[in-house]
């Protein structure tokens, strides 16, 4: 039944999507040939004819000097290259930002477009509209994309004539410059801890006034629809619905806002169930929010559908229970109601979180490798290490043009 559900939504979206990527693709056609252009036409390897003297026209300054006299150092944030928020989203009007080595200056102010030390823009994709774009793009203008969010919040960056426009990328899939795919885990200490687990005899007792499963959404009939499946498993399975979607149940007044789903006490209540239906609003590979982080967290076993890779995510193989694996709603309704009634089967998706025991080499990998943190003040945010990888590429680009300009035009071309 999912498969035909999906099938519906894909093929609902057919219409829209084709006429508005046939317009993308021709602007971005025309775009990239217009780069392309600019590249060869400021090629510093063009037929081997620049010579080293007029190819540092092009250099930053401050390095240009570096060339033929020591280095001092600069407080003007003129003096280095500037990192232009063509999307407003960090509000800051001027600031120097300090990547490791390197320094670059951050700003929101367009007035920045043109000017000679501008070598990135940074675009969040919420804000990102082909109708508005710095052009034309000049060749040693980096485009950098950083979007947390699903297709659902801008469906045109998934197109891969507009997602190859940018150098650098930040976003949910593991295939980004600087993936966010764990976005929404502080680490593995999180997923091992056991503060809000509630003992299994205690749940079993709950069980005389709790259903079961618990759902959670106030963002009713998103792409991957999942409103119609739990409606469906509704009439086969008790399910006890907070939040605007479905409900049926209501939630402590305090907890009624959206920002208090952080709360401890509403982290607490949902504690108390065995199950937690974990739906995302769309269906795409690595996009995975805090609807399956939590429940794990909690010491509570995720219904989870959404992310088709989510096996490469779990924290042991058996942790989750994937309504993929399951032809129709009925079919769930009735594994789910196996595992309530058998203390054993249960347990047995809770295991990894009683010994405290992560097998996913993958998940592990990913989390100590990345360069930021969540709700941690010792390590910068997602936001923070976006602008620095995009900082430390640009400077890395300035020092590899310092080299090439340095060596005759008869090496370069050979």
């Amino acid at each position: 039944m999912a498969r035909v559900w999906r099938k519906k939504l894909w093929a609902s979206c057919l219409c829209v999507t084709v006429a508005s990527f046939l317009l993308i693709s021709f602007q971005v056609v025309s775009e990239l040939g217009k780069f392309e252009r600019l590249k060869i036409e400021n090629s510093n390897l063009k037929d081997g004819q620049q010579k080293p003297e007029e190819a540092t026209k092009h250099l930053h300054p401050f390095l240009k000097k570096g060339l033929y006299q020591s280095k001092k150092k600069v407080a003007k944030a003129d003096s280095y290259p500037i990192m232009l928020w063509w999307s407003p989203l960090t509000g800051e009007t001027g600031r120097l930002g300090h990547c490791g080595a390197d320094t670059c200056f951050f700003t929101i102010n367009r007035s920045y477009q043109h000017h000679h030390l501008t070598k990135a823009f940074l675009f969040y994709g919420t804000d990102f509209s082909i109708d508005s774009l710095p052009l034309p793009r000049k060749a040693h203008h980096d485009w950098a994309l950083f979007h947390e969010e699903s297709p659902k919040n801008n469906y045109r960056l998934f197109h891969e004539p507009v997602i190859t426009l940018f150098n650098h990328t930040a976003t949910f899939s593991r295939h980004s410059h600087l993936p966010l795919t764990t976005q929404y885990l502080e680490g593995v200490d999180a997923l091992k801890s056991t503060r809000y687990m509630v003992p299994l005899h205690t749940k079993n007792s709950l069980r005389q006034r709790l259903a079961p499963l618990a759902y959670v959404q106030s963002d009713c009939d998103p792409p991957s629809d999942r409103d119609s499946y739990v409606r469906e498993l509704m009439s086969h399975i008790q399910v006890d619905s907070y939040g605007e979607c479905l409900r049926n149940r209501d939630l402590p007044p305090q907890l009624k806002n959206p920002a208090a789903m952080d709360d401890d006490v509403f982290y607490r209540i949902l504690a108390q169930y065995k199950f937690i239906l974990a739906f995302e609003n769309a269906v795409c590979d690595d996009y995975i929010t805090e609807k399956f982080w939590r429940p794990l967290k909690l010491g509570v076993v995720p219904v989870y559908y959404g992310s088709p890779s989510i096996r490469d995510w779990l924290p042991s193989n058996k942790s989750a229970v994937l309504v993929a694996g399951f032809s129709h709603p009925r079919e769930l309704a009735g594994f789910i109601r196996q595992l309530d009634d058998n203390d054993k089967e249960y347990e047995a998706y809770l295991e990894w979180k009683l010994r405290g025991e992560i097998s996913n080499g993958h998940l592990l990998r990913a989390l100590k490798e990345r360069r930021w943190g969540v709700q941690d003040v010792t390590q910068d945010n997602y936001i923070d290490a976006f602008e620095c990888m995009v900082c430390n590429k640009v400077w890395e680009n300035i020092r590899l043009q310092e080299k090439m300009a340095l060596i005759p035009s008869s090496e370069n071309c050979e």
